[in-house]
């Protein structure tokens, strides 16, 4: 008796542990989990930035993810060089940084380090 109890005990206890491994917790802005940007295509920013001498905009607010940009900043379109699944966004240089925006809400998606 004391043998199947044991043995009860540790399939509960076993069972609690992969239940407790399968939980999934998730935090910040659902659109900079989606935003997939390849290295390469990171180069082809960092290029297109200094080749084109962007100049960068000045915010009195830091321009962070997840934050909406001020409306008197301009957003730029996103090249199609850059790659297909960003040719939605638009961005704005800003403090050395590029920073994807959703044109929609004009909220910061993605920083391009």
């Amino acid at each position: 008796m004391k043998k199947l109890m044991l043995m009860c005990a540790t399939a509960a206890l076993i069972s609690t542990g992969a239940m407790a491994q399968s939980t999934v917790v998730t935090t910040g802005t659902s659109h900079a989990a989606a935003v997939q940007i390849e290295p390469e295509y990171r180069t082809k920013i960092r290029t297109f930035v200094t080749e084109h001498k962007v100049r960068p905009e000045q915010t009195r607010e830091k321009i962070v993810v997840g934050q909406p940009v001020p409306r008197e900043v301009e957003l730029e379109a996103v090249p199609a060089d850059w790659g297909p699944s960003l040719t939605k966004y638009r961005f704005v240089y800003s403090g050395e940084r590029v920073m994807l925006i959703d044109p929609s809400t004009r909220t910061v998606v993605q920083e391009i380090d």
